[in-house]
């Protein structure tokens, strides 16, 4: 996986401008416009929790005001040469789990999608240089639904969901926050959906509350570091970090985070949604980037 920065002389402006300057600078904010929301989505079972990390989303989509649309990429789907984006009215779920109590398997997220953004969508990132075509067959995955359950409980905001282009590095997930940052201002929260840390091989299922691994801790921090110093160029460079391969022995759970920073406006405050670990090595930090 490449990391390398098409676009690293304006990712630099960061440091004096907060999180302006993030793959370009935003416009002036005149109205309220919709965040972009990181997720760590951990388990398929937290579709079942109550405790701190549902609550945490629960009080961000109390919070969040009025909102058109949610535009998700999600670490579960990846498509070859062009870009699938959903496209039908009432998009299904995907059980993309296996072995998972039956309880999981009857659970229900019926948002409605919307046809006309997704061609909105399409034309915006196939316009930008990234091909995209509609979907109309495969639904949303667990990524998706299971956060927007806890989020956005009475599934009433429409949803789409976009691939990750398979194969594709840091700045080519930017590219696509980018693509659809002007969706926005028009009440459209932009999603990415995936993990801080990701190593299924290395997970304590037992517990889900097990003692945090050290080098989880440490990979977690430096994303945090990163985050809080606005060192979005360092992000880039995600390979370089403490155990970072560890951490994401693919990247497929760590390149939704740049779909968001890509989304990102001048006028932006970074702010924690969620902070913690679930099963010893499962960072779930979350958090939103606020006009």
């Amino acid at each position: 996986m490449g990391t390398g920065v098409d676009r690293r002389e304006v990712l630099q402006g960061v440091a004096a401008a907060g999180v302006a300057g993030v793959m370009g600078s935003g416009p002036t904010v005149a109205r309220q416009v919709a965040p972009a929301l990181f997720v760590s989505h951990g388990s398929p079972m937290t579709a079942l929790d109550s405790d701190e990390y549902p609550q945490a989303l629960k009080r961000f989509g109390e919070g969040v005001g009025p909102v058109k649309a949610l535009v998700v990429v999600s670490a579960h789907w990846e498509t070859d040469a062009r870009v699938h984006v959903t496209a039908m009215a009432a998009p299904p779920l995907v059980y993309d789990f296996h072995g998972f109590p039956e309880e999981m398997y009857r659970l229900r997220y019926p948002a409605p999608g919307a046809p006309d953004l997704s061609a909105d969508v399409v034309a915006r990132l196939t316009a930008a240089g990234v091909p995209a075509v509609a979907e109309t067959e495969r639904g949303l995955d667990h990524g998706v639904w299971v956060p927007l359950r806890h989020a956005f409980p009475e599934a009433r905001v429409p949803v789409i969901q976009v691939a990750l282009p398979a194969d594709a590095t840091p700045s080519a997930v930017a590219k696509m926050g980018e693509a659809l940052r002007p969706l926005r201002a028009d009440g459209v929260l932009l999603m990415g959906s995936g993990g801080v840390v990701h190593n299924l091989r290395r997970v304590n299922f037992r517990s889900k509350l097990a003692s945090v691994e050290p080098w989880a801790a440490e990979f977690d921090a430096w994303v945090a570091g990163k985050l809080a110093a606005r060192d979005f160029v360092g992000l880039q460079s995600w390979g370089d970090a403490p155990n970072a391969r560890v951490a994401h022995p693919s990247p497929e759970h760590w390149l939704p985070i740049y779909f968001v920073l890509g989304a990102a406006l001048a006028e932006d405050r970074l702010t924690p949604v969620f902070e913690g670990f679930h099963h010893g090595t499962l960072s779930m930090r979350s958090f939103a980037l606020r006009a």
